[in-house]
């Protein structure tokens, strides 16, 4: 899961699908990142923590990384959250990148439609 700043959208994405696929059996790694480095290292933003909460799901441990073009090799699919991020993407991984890897998020609802997850920010 990757957005921005990896402290609204891709941690929110990250602890849902955990919970998810915890519930489901399905043993995975699930993890987020983000494409800029404005806030490395800090804890999800309060009000995705909140929400997070309100819907029984416990993000407080995450920490904002950015994203790496090992990303690329390390995980069978990453979601953007957005096409700018997609955008970014690309340029941080390089002109050989596997961004056949790489869908947006909404996609997977509506696969003919090119939807971004609104940034809260």
């Amino acid at each position: 899961m990757v957005c921005l700043g990896n402290i609204c959208r891709s941690p929110l994405a990250e602890g849902i699908l955990q919970k998810k696929a915890a519930e489901a059996g399905f043993v995975c790694e699930v993890d987020s990142a983000g494409t800029n480095g404005y806030h490395t290292g800090e804890a999800p933003h309060h009000l995705s923590q909140k929400v997070a909460l309100m819907n029984q799901v416990d993000i407080s441990e995450q920490r904002a990384r950015n994203f790496t073009p090992q990303d690329l090799d390390h995980f069978d699919i990453i979601y953007a959250m957005a096409a700018d991020v997609m955008r970014d993407m690309h340029r941080i991984a390089g002109k050989n990148a596997q961004m056949n890897k790489v869908k947006l998020f909404l996609e997977e609802l509506e696969s003919d439609q090119q939807k971004d997850v609104p940034d809260p920010w």
